[in-house]
């Protein structure tokens, strides 16, 4: 493994407060997205808005690195610049989503397991050849009556391990990505007792495979209310139950937790990462001295940051401007909750002519 590259890489992404930012979404799903814009269901439209994403002027002062769909890794502007020479040039690194996608768990049909790993080993080279620094698989749960089975649990765990040890065979930082989801009436006391289940889990699994746990990115959900729940926890109770669960479940050796927003809000998801810094600075030690998370803290958002960027497009290039500074204020607003400094009321940013 070479360890040294891969502690470099998760360094790079975070530093000065940066975070990631996932543009990762398969093609069924930005097509659905677009359609429900209005936009065009297009392959030409899927490379414009990619394309004003990774051209967003001063983006790299606020986002480390970005997950790729695979096929952006192999497009290009219309001059024949490829988008992955483009993030080069803006000093991001650039990631790919490599698993295949979500399907109906055997014996398990209201579950899902997440598919990919056969001939896993050669994409990842293929990835690597072309400058790839780190990689993203994810897994998903569902809370619902008798739901998740230890089944789904174990099932979705030992593939996130496995993916994640071929990774590092060859030099990758794996982010782990064992996802809860928020849709459903469940409390978040019961999105709190299974996220702790799963990522127990998860970290049994990834120490069966040996996978080095320094050279990892987490990237959970945070302990919310479910959707439907009647009684939505406020943000200073979400930081409490996330923390609490990471607390008792996320090893000191993983350097960075970097969540998902998971179909929250863009002002949920900055809101409810900024309480949780706060709340981790406040924490204190026996001794009554300041303790601080053993991991960072971190962001690495989809929806959270492009959804209101996207509804601004709307595929209209006049649009682009106005999209473009969206998404760089969202990542500043991110920024900002990284050192628990967001407040909601910021001074719009203003991109750079």
């Amino acid at each position: 493994m070479l360890t040294e590259t891969m502690l470099e890489t998760v360094r790079a992404l975070f530093a000065d407060g940066k975070g990631i930012l996932a543009m990762d979404e398969s093609n069924a799903t930005c097509n659905q997205r677009f359609s429900q814009l209005g936009i065009g269901v297009t392959e030409e439209c899927r490379r414009l808005w990619r394309e004003l994403i990774i051209t967003t002027p001063d983006l790299h002062k606020a986002i480390g690195g970005v997950i790729l769909f695979d096929e952006t890794v192999h497009q290009h502007q219309l001059n024949g610049t490829s988008f992955l020479e483009i993030l080069r040039k803006a000093g991001i690194l650039f990631g790919v989503k490599v698993d295949h996608g979500l399907r109906p768990l055997a014996l398990h049909s209201s579950e899902q397991i997440t598919e990919g790993l056969d001939g896993l080993r050669k994409r990842l080279q293929t990835y690597v050849a072309l400058g790839t620094t780190f990689a993203k698989w994810r897994a998903v749960l569902t809370i619902g009556e008798q739901l998740p089975s230890l089944a789904a649990i174990e099932a979705n765990a030992s593939g996130l391990a496995r993916y994640a040890a071929s990774c590092q065979e060859v030099g990758l930082v794996p982010i782990v990505e064992p996802e809860v989801l928020m849709v459903g009436a469940h409390t978040i006391a019961q999105c709190q007792q299974v996220t702790t289940a799963f990522l127990r889990a998860v970290f049994l699994h990834l120490d069966q495979q040996g996978v080095n746990l320094k050279a990892i990115i987490l990237k959970p959900n945070m302990i919310l209310s479910g959707s439907t729940c009647p009684e939505q926890a406020d943000a200073k109770e979400v930081a409490e139950h996330t923390l609490t669960c990471l607390l008792n479940t996320v090893p000191d050796a993983v350097p960075a937790v970097a969540f998902l927003s998971g179909g929250q809000t863009a002002d949920q998801a900055s809101s409810r990462l900024n309480a949780m810094l706060l709340l981790a600075n406040q924490l204190k030690s026996e001794s009554g001295q300041e303790k601080k998370m053993p991991w960072q803290l971190a962001f690495s958002f989809s929806r959270a940051i492009q959804f209101p960027a996207m509804a601004l497009w709307s595929g209209v290039a006049e649009h682009k401007s106005a999209a473009q500074l969206a998404i760089y204020q969202s990542a500043c607003d991110n920024q900002l909750a990284r050192h628990g400094a967001y407040t909601g009321l910021h001074t719009p940013a203003v991109l750079p002519l």
